[in-house]
């Protein structure tokens, strides 16, 4: 198991509140696209969304891409997806070190977690 791996910019922006740093590759020890990651930087959430769904072989349950693919959906405004998805991450018998856009590393679960609230949070203010 991979100690860090890179978390899309857009859970970063999501959970911080700032602007994303990318990285030179944005996905560290991943195949390039495995998450979507200059996609989600970029706001191309149908790329993201696609790039997501083709990693899906290899990286189905990788807390990493469950997180990045929530945020797609959450950005194309299937909430409940999104939900799903955090929910598998946060639950998921893996738990490893993710770098954030913003430099921080937090757990994947803390991430996922993140994440939920925050989208709950955005349903509330609806």
């Amino acid at each position: 198991m991979k100690s860090a791996k890179i978390l899309g910019s857009a859970t970063a922006m999501l959970l911080m509140g700032s602007a994303a740093v990318a990285q030179p590759s944005g996905e560290i020890g991943y195949e390039r696209g495995a998450l979507g990651y200059d996609a989600l930087v970029a706001g191309n959430n149908e790329l993201a969304l696609k790039q997501l769904k083709a990693s899906e072989k290899d990286h189905a349950r990788d807390p990493a891409r469950l997180i990045n693919l929530g945020q797609a959906y959450a950005r194309l405004g299937r909430m409940g997806d999104a939900a799903r998805l955090f929910m598998a991450a946060k639950n998921s018998s893996r738990n490893y070190d993710l770098v954030l856009a913003s430099g921080e590393v937090v757990k994947s679960r803390v991430a996922a977690e993140l994440a939920l609230q925050n989208l709950n949070e955005r349903l509330a203010r609806r």
